[in-house]
């Protein structure tokens, strides 16, 4: 069952068309939300990127998009699918209508819910080995750094590490800076000292970014740095671990012929949990 504007449908009902401007243009954003026990984590943060993506790509926000609004209709969906625990996908598209030049900035939304394993994040200790993806760039703008719906270059990346045996490929901006992987943003640690790429590189703004960086900043035994990172830098750290709202914290294991530590994504992933338990009851 989806939510199609408010309407809960069976998955098969055709409730799109060939002109919509998601599939024609990627005229689209998009919010992976992890749903738990009646429960929207971080809905607040990933409502107001939203909002905020939405006023930055000139889409015509509707006056009962309130956080209320929406958080009920993923509610609907979950309860609809008979999920306690969900990933939900939260898409906006611009109306039909129009070349580039749309016809009207109106929206419209879909909700889509499947089953998520674990209320928590849980950190898996499989080796996860990652390689540099060469082919094509991220750009390091603005517009790289919104969850919209033009994802080709993860998509080639993704089929790119699938036929090398990879699990995993980190994309590199027109500078040659390291911006983020496939499937999240990036962390690298070396000593006591925590580095992510900064916006400015062209990395998604992610909502577990933030609370990565937020909670970094408060322990005494980390520095957290904001700032690019180089090719070089990847085997000469001591881990590298790959951020995001549904699997929380994934070490990377391997790079080429390093291997690496997962000790400080072991420590991060239970505080990343205490955290989110917190905000839930505040």
């Amino acid at each position: 069952m989806v939510n199609f504007n408010g309407e809960i449908l069976k998955d098969e009902t055709l409730y799109l068309n060939i002109e919509n401007r998601g599939l024609r243009y990627g005229d689209a954003l998009f919010e992976t939300i992890r749903f738990v026990t009646d429960e929207v984590i971080l809905w607040e943060e990933h409502y107001l990127r939203l909002m905020s993506s939405m006023r930055i790509l000139r889409m015509q926000i509707p006056m009962e998009f309130t956080m209320e609004y929406l958080e009920s209709q993923i509610k609907s969906v979950a309860a609809s699918n008979g999920l306690d625990q969900a990933r939900i996908r939260l898409t906006i598209y611009r109306n039909n209508g129009g070349l580039y030049t749309p016809k009207s900035n109106s929206v419209s939304f879909v909700i889509e819910a499947t089953p998520l394993s674990s209320p928590f994040f849980m950190l898996s200790e499989k080796p996860y080995e990652a390689e540099l993806f060469k082919d094509f760039k991220v750009n390091a703008d603005m517009l790289s750094t919104l969850k919209t719906n033009n994802r080709i270059l993860n998509v080639v990346g993704s089929v790119f590490a699938k036929e090398n045996d990879y699990d995993t490929c980190l994309l590199l901006n027109g500078e040659k800076q390291v911006v983020e992987g496939l499937n999240g943003n990036l962390f690298l640690v070396k000593g006591n000292s925590i580095k992510t790429p900064p916006l400015k590189d062209g990395c998604v703004n992610g909502i577990i970014r933030t609370q990565v960086i937020k909670m970094v900043e408060k322990l005494e035994s980390f520095v957290l740095e904001e700032a690019s990172i180089s090719p070089f830098e990847l085997q000469k750290a001591d881990e590298l671990f790959i951020t995001n709202s549904i699997m929380g914290i994934q070490p990377i294991t391997k790079y080429r012929k390093k291997n690496f530590s997962i000790e400080t994504s072991k420590e991060l992933i239970g505080k990343l949990n205490a955290v989110i338990r917190l905000q839930k009851h505040v």
